[in-house]
């Protein structure tokens, strides 16, 4: 596939935040991009997506995506070329996966992001892999620490959901 075979009209759940975990920090571009993407990696390769993951380094993974078997991919989503521009901390998420990958929707050029790097493509409905991310697998102590974050993460936030009360 394309840039060109993904386009959203901007209706819909991801349009009005829909059911995303958003700080607001978030344009409607990057929900767009965001819910295409953990569709695309949920149905296609059978990946568990987190959004919004504190890291121990201070930094926030904007999506990061567990496999079956335990491969961790993280996801930068820039939505647009000035997105792209005033981020320089994207190198500090390496430390925390087993690939990499920038996520753009498909107005975005893909000639502005380092080849080096996976790259993404994905509006508000699916995505596809532009380029892959070279692997670079996680030591075996930081990948535990990252399954547990992770798990636990994710019970806390289905807690919150069951019992939003303080």
């Amino acid at each position: 596939m394309s840039d060109s075979d993904f386009t959203d009209s901007g209706a819909g759940p991801a349009a009005s935040g829909g059911p995303f975990l958003v700080d607001g920090r978030q344009s409607p571009t990057a929900l767009r991009t965001q819910r295409g993407v953990m569709r695309f990696l949920r149905s296609v390769h059978d990946m568990a997506c987190f959004v919004e993951v504190p890291l121990v380094n201070g930094r926030r993974a904007d999506v990061i995506a567990l496999g079956a078997k335990g491969e961790i991919w993280i996801i930068e989503i820039k939505s647009s070329l000035a997105d792209y521009r005033a981020d320089s901390k994207w190198p500090a998420y390496k430390d925390f996966c087993d690939r990499f990958f920038f996520c753009k929707p498909p107005e975005l050029d893909s000639a502005v992001f380092p080849s080096a790097e996976g790259l993404l493509v994905a509006d508000g409905h699916f995505g596809d892999i532009i380029r892959p991310a070279p692997l670079d697998a996680l030591p075996p102590a930081r990948r535990k620490a990252m399954l547990l974050k992770l798990a636990r993460l994710g019970a806390d936030r289905v807690h919150a959901l069951m019992d939003p009360a303080p």
